[in-house]
């Protein structure tokens, strides 16, 4: 390990992974770090997004294998010992779980920063000028300052949020009652992984896009299979469909499409995207340039156009998770401090839509492939195959890898199935590692096993 001057004071705006994550590197590198945390330490990703979305999906996963029971000769009684015909959930007790976890989860990580000696200061963190901090009466020296304030829901005029029975992702965790029938607007990955998770949670979803398929921005035929297994479990997609207004009278909700459609339902998840928090906390005054949108703009080592500001997490719009937030917030102080540092490349990072099923991604696409930005071989691998998917029941999901065709070196790859975010990993490693596809089929799995077609796949790609 090694340190900067002992002189180092680092000020960072915001307790999300972003911050967090980056007050314990700086702290082991030896510098004075200082946390202005607003809304509660772990930020959105804890507290409103990536822990709580996650907690609910999870029961909806137990849902969903309940559900599927009767394949594997599971059948459920009830106390009279009749067939039990219907599976219910408790969505009060479901969400004082969420937020228990979550509450526990931020609780965690304030003693980990405590035991660290990273301060932490309640309050709205704005800069005043690239070497301090100004939180309310109290003024905070920094050698360098790291903005990471996250990004709040977007919304629109003429669909304002409520909180009751128009809800934005932040909101539906304080839902006590089943809604009777769920529209979800918008099917970028927020969407769908809420429309999913409530639909497992026998709830009735109508899904509306403005685009031609669900999840645009993931894989084609992942995208495919998620819309194909949505459909036949009873979800309502409505494609290439705008909203223009969602309006509330009384319990009922209602969503209007821009070519004059309207649908109805008890509640309505609005999931249209996220602005940046960057509005009046001095950056623009400090000399930092932001992007379209008010996304503030960094390079590989998250640097902004101050000098000794740097930035990280969903205010910088470089991608919005919750494991390159917490990348580059690392990246910044080891570069401030000194340390090893390796520039953030977006192609080794791995990530998850939570869906059922799951899809993971790493590395290049098969959208690239075939727009020629890249010269790959590719293989697709349906799971319905492997004999660990036919003896837990698993019909849909595939495994994609991408290698070039002379050095054989993986550099992408795709899994859509249970648990993908865990069988994506072993790909990853493949794609930061520049393995080839026969390094990867060459190392022993377990039989049998899901990630099984993972070597099966990387198989099929050996040239002699």
């Amino acid at each position: 390990m090694s340190g900067g001057p002992e002189s180092n004071k680092v000020v960072i705006i915001g307790g999300g992974p972003g911050g967090y994550e980056s007050a314990l590197v700086a702290a082991q590198l030896g510098a004075e770090v200082t946390v202005v945390d607003t809304d509660g330490l772990g930020g959105s990703a804890v507290l409103t997004d990536c822990v709580p979305s996650k907690t609910l999906i999870a029961t909806a996963e137990l849902m969903t294998d309940v559900s599927g029971a009767a394949e594997l000769g599971v059948n459920f009684h009830d106390h009279q010992g009749d067939a039990a015909t219907t599976i219910s959930v408790d969505l009060a007790r479901v969400n004082d779980r969420v937020k228990k976890l979550a509450a526990d989860q931020s609780a965690d990580i304030a003693r980990r920063l405590a035991k660290e000696n990273v301060e932490v200061v309640q309050g709205y963190g704005r800069l005043d000028g690239p070497g301090r901090v100004v939180v309310g009466d109290l003024s905070l020296d920094a050698d360098a300052i790291l903005v990471a304030t996250g990004a709040a829901p977007r919304t629109l005029p003429t669909a304002q949020p409520d909180g009751e029975r128009i809800l934005t992702w932040e909101q539906v965790y304080d839902l006590t009652e089943v809604p009777t029938e769920l529209i979800v607007v918008g099917s970028g990955v927020t969407g769908a992984e809420f429309a999913s998770a409530y639909l497992a949670l026998g709830i009735p979803v109508t899904l509306v896009s403005s685009r031609d398929r669900v999840l645009p921005g993931e894989d084609a035929d992942a995208s495919l299979v998620l819309e194909e297994v949505s459909k036949r479990r009873g979800m309502k997609l409505l494609s290439e469909s705008r909203m223009e207004s969602v309006t509330r009278a009384g319990d009922v909700v209602t969503v209007t499409l821009t070519d004059g459609r309207s649908i109805q339902g008890s509640h309505c998840i609005l999931a249209l995207g996220s602005i940046p928090n960057t509005v009046d906390i001095g950056l623009e005054e400090a000399g930092v340039i932001l992007k379209d949108g008010g996304f503030v703009n960094v390079d590989r080592v998250s640097r902004t156009s101050a000098r000794g500001v740097y930035a990280a997490g969903d205010c910088t719009g470089v991608l919005m998770l919750a494991s390159v937030a917490a990348m580059q917030g690392r990246i910044a102080m080891w570069h401030f401090l000194g340390d090893t540092v390796h520039p953030l490349d977006l192609k080794k990072v791995s990530s998850n839509v939570f869906t059922a099923p799951e899809i993971a991604t790493v590395g290049w696409t098969q959208k690239a492939v075939d727009a020629g930005e890249i010269n790959a071989e590719v293989v697709m691998l349906p799971l319905s195959g492997n004999p660990r998917a036919k003896m837990q029941g698993v019909h849909d999901g595939f495994v994609k890898l991408l290698c070039r065709p002379g050095t054989g070196i993986v550099v992408g790859g795709v899994v859509v199935g249970p648990r993908a975010s865990e069988l994506i990993h072993p790909v990853s490693i493949a794609v930061a590692e520049s393995l080839t596809a026969d390094q990867l089929a060459q190392a022993f799995t377990v039989y049998p096993s899901m990630s099984g077609s993972i070597a099966e796949a990387a198989r099929r790609l050996h040239r002699v």
